[in-house]
C-alpha cells in the first residue's frame, strides 16, 4: 500500500493534499441535509434508517403492493389513489402491501389529500373473501376536510373506536360466546362498549395543527393492544384494545380510498419498523 501511495504522489503536490484527495475518493459527497448525494432512497433502497425504519415503497413502482390500477398508481415519487368521476366506487377500495404482514411495529408515512378526499392507513388487518380489494380491520383515518384525520377507525368492524383527542380503553361485547352482533354494540358509526380514559386535546385545537391541501406526516405505533395514531409528531388517539374476541394482533397493512366523490390522495417516504 506504502509503494502505491509513493507513485500517486507528485513532486509539485504537497503530500498532506494528496491525503484530502484521497479521503475525498473514499466518502461520497453530501447534500445540504448532510446525506449522500449519489444515495437515490427512492430506488428500491431497503435498508433501515438510523431509526430503524425501512422503505416498503420504491417510489417508482408497485412492486410488492397489489390492487386496483383503476384507482392506483404511481407519480413523482408517489403512491397515489384516485377516483375520477368516471370511476366512483360502490365500496372501498385498498391497495395492500405484499412484503409482510404488521404485529408490532412502527409505521410512518407522508400524505396529502383533496378536500372531498376520504382515505386510511390499514394494519392488522385481514381481506374480505367476497369483495375485491377490500380490507377489515384498524385504520388510521385521514380525509380531506380534517373531520376525522387521526382518529381510529375499525374498517367493516367495530367502526369508531377512538375519536380524535381521545384516550380509549376498548371493551368486549359481553355476548360474543352467545353469537352476539357487532352491530349490536354499533351507535352512531361508534362503538359502545369503549371508555374514554382522558383527553389528547379538543377536536378542533388538533385539527388546527392538520394542513389541508398539504402534506402531513402520520406515524403509527402499534404494541400488543396499544395502538397509537399521530400526525405531525402529535397524538391524535390512544387506544387500548382490551375486546380479546374481536381486537386483531397482527395481519396486512394497506392504504384506502372511499366511497365518495372524485377525489385524490397521495402517500410518499413510506417506511416500516418492525419491533
Amino acid at each position: 500500500m506504502g509503494s502505491n501511495f509513493r507513485e500517486l504522489r507528485h513532486p509539485f503536490i504537497p503530500a498532506a493534499f494528496m491525503v484530502l484527495l484521497l479521503l475525498g475518493a473514499c466518502n461520497p459527497s453530501k447534500n445540504d441535509d448532510g446525506q449522500a448525494s449519489g444515495k437515490d432512497e427512492q430506488a428500491g433502497d431497503t435498508s433501515a434508517d438510523a431509526e430503524g425504519f425501512v422503505p416498503i415503497f420504491d417510489g417508482k413502482t408497485l412492486a410488492n403492493w397489489e390492487g386496483d390500477s383503476t384507482y392506483w398508481n404511481v407519480s413523482d415519487g408517489s403512491l397515489v389513489g384516485q377516483i375520477t368521476p368516471e370511476t366512483l366506487l360502490k365500496t372501498n377500495s385498498f391497495i395492500t402491501w405484499r412484503g409482510g404482514t404488521t404485529e408490532d411495529f412502527e409505521f410512518k408515512t407522508e400524505f396529502r389529500i383533496t378536500e372531498n378526499g376520504n382515505s386510511g392507513i390499514n394494519y392488522r388487518s385481514e381481506e374480505v373473501s367476497d369483495v375485491p380489494n377490500a380490507l377489515r380491520g384498524y385504520q388510521a383515518d385521514i380525509d380531506g376536510k380534517n373531520s376525522y384525520t387521526g382518529q381510529n377507525y375499525e374498517e367493516r368492524g367495530r367502526t369508531t373506536l377512538a375519536y380524535r383527542g381521545e384516550i380509549v380503553v376498548v371493551n368486549g361485547q359481553p355476548d360474543q360466546q352467545e353469537g352476539g352482533s357487532l352491530r349490536a354494540h354499533v351507535k352512531n358509526n361508534a362503538w359502545t362498549l369503549r371508555e374514554v380514559m382522558g383527553s389528547l386535546g379538543s377536536r378542533d385545537s388538533l385539527r388546527s395543527l392538520i394542513k389541508s391541501n398539504d402534506w402531513n406526516t402520520c406515524h403509527i405505533i402499534a404494541k400488543g393492544n396499544r395502538l397509537q395514531h399521530y400526525i405531525n409528531g402529535v397524538l391524535m388517539s390512544d387506544v387500548t384494545d382490551n375486546d380479546a374476541g374481536n381486537r386483531k394482533l397482527n395481519g396486512l397493512l394497506g392504504v384506502q380510498v372511499h366511497v365518495g366523490p372524485p377525489m385524490k390522495v397521495e402517500y410518499r417516504n413510506i417506511r416500516l419498523k418492525q419491533l
